[in-house]
């Protein structure tokens, strides 16, 4: 399938998928993130962060572009966008939503996050804001596709250990909220669900 044909499928498979909303709970606060995919080398790519060890949660972690909805905020989607900006310099003019995917828990932080794919430019003149993000990384879709559903690991991370589905691409462990929100896309996108 070429790159047109994939990203259409995406936004078709967005636009009929009725995601699953976690209703807000008292203990948890609300994010939003950005799930940035573009053309690239004749194939989709996903964008990633990796967050910097100066932020409050998720020290080092692979994630995506996002981050608390602020009171400020008139939607989710509005928050997502606003992060991506501050993050990495991703204009909101230049992010193309397609849909919105599952809720998902971030455990260890305590939040609920409201996950949004957009479709943007590549190449792109990304401005990163190193208080907050150490680097970018892009992952080819196939990998995923390929890979399936991911594999349980043992996470050490800031003194504990989290069994949790995670994918490893080129030395980075991505998991947690996000590996979840990456297996939600891919059953978006296969029509099939995986049993993590």
């Amino acid at each position: 399938m070429n790159t047109s044909d994939c990203i259409k499928l995406i936004s078709e498979r967005l636009k009929t998928k009725k995601p699953v909303s976690i209703p807000k709970l008292n203990s948890y606060k609300e994010a939003a993130v950005l799930i940035p995919i573009f053309e690239k080398d004749e194939k989709v790519h996903i964008l990633f962060t990796k967050r910097s060890k100066n932020v409050e949660h998720h020290k080092g972690q692979i994630s995506f572009p996002g981050g608390r909805i602020d009171d400020t905020d008139p939607s989710p989607e509005h928050a997502a966008l606003r992060e991506a900006h501050e993050e990495i310099g991703l204009k909101r003019e230049n992010v193309k939503l397609l849909g919105r995917l599952d809720d998902t828990i971030t455990y260890a932080s305590g939040y609920i996050v409201h996950p949004f794919v957009g479709l943007i430019p590549y190449p792109y003149d990304f401005k990163i804001n190193d208080i907050e993000v150490e680097r970018i990384l892009f992952v080819p879709l196939d990998f995923f596709l390929q890979d399936g559903t991911g594999t349980l690991k043992c996470i050490y991370h800031e003194g504990k250990i989290y069994n949790s589905l995670a994918y490893e691409y080129n030395g980075d462990i991505i998991w947690g909220a996000t590996a979840r929100i990456v297996k939600n896309l891919i059953e978006v996108i296969s029509g099939r669900s995986s049993v993590w």
